[in-house]
């Protein structure tokens, strides 16, 4: 750059904003594969900024609403709710079986029914009653619009298990009662013949000869 402007070196560019923002970008320009330089360069001012003081207040945002604690626990509480009374936890525990070669313990399936829905709704009540507005080493509390992102953050992943089933139920015909019937009855097809066994099969497959048109998809 220097060469190019005809000046010294040491007038290129000075310290502070202007070597950042002036003095690279057009050192850049300069290189071979300037794009490709141009993109790694400012994706580490963006990396540098998320590790600096002000990044921590991003991180311990996402952290805190959207990584951790109430989310993990509403999405665990619905995955046991789908596994263990819309799937069926016998019908859960003989697909285990059919994996890994032998019965899991019935401990197993109490879980999934009882016991983790129980901690995991007990928990999430308890975070609910004592919330506190989130503060950064107990000194800087968030603003109103600091809460409402993190919010945002956890309701977006929070709410699409209860959007995707009101989804699916307004995409299907007929009664209300035959369409969660439709919905939670899982479709069994041929290329599941390697994890059945030879009993279940005539039950769960059609026979070969007929033509069957699924009319339905299963939200399992």
């Amino acid at each position: 750059m220097a060469a190019e402007q005809g000046v010294d070196i040491s007038k290129v560019a000075e310290s502070g904003p202007g070597l950042a923002f002036i003095a690279y970008p057009k050192a850049v320009t300069l290189m071979p594969l300037a794009p490709l330089w141009a993109a790694l360069f400012f994706f580490m001012l963006l990396v540098l900024g998320l590790d600096s003081q002000g990044g921590m207040y991003v991180f311990q945002i996402f952290d805190y609403y959207s990584a951790s604690g109430i989310t993990l626990l509403w999405q665990a509480f619905w995955e046991c709710v789908v596994i263990a009374w819309v799937y069926g936890a016998d019908r859960f525990m003989d697909d285990v079986a059919r994996m890994i070669g032998y019965q899991p313990l019935p401990y197993m399936k109490w879980c999934w029914s009882y016991i983790t829905p129980f901690v995991c709704v007990a928990v999430f009540l308890f975070h609910v009653v004592n919330y506190q507005p989130l503060t950064y080493n107990t000194v800087y509390t968030y603003p109103v619009w600091g809460e409402a992102l993190g919010w945002a953050l956890a309701l977006s992943s929070m709410l699409c298990i209860p959007l995707t089933v009101l989804y699916k139920l307004l995409r299907c015909k007929g009664p209300l009662r035959e369409r969660w019937q439709n919905l939670t009855t899982p479709i069994w097809g041929r290329h599941h013949l390697e994890y059945l066994a030879p009993e279940s099969e005539a039950k769960l497959l059609p026979a070969a000869e007929t033509k069957s048109t699924l009319l339905f998809e299963s939200v399992i």
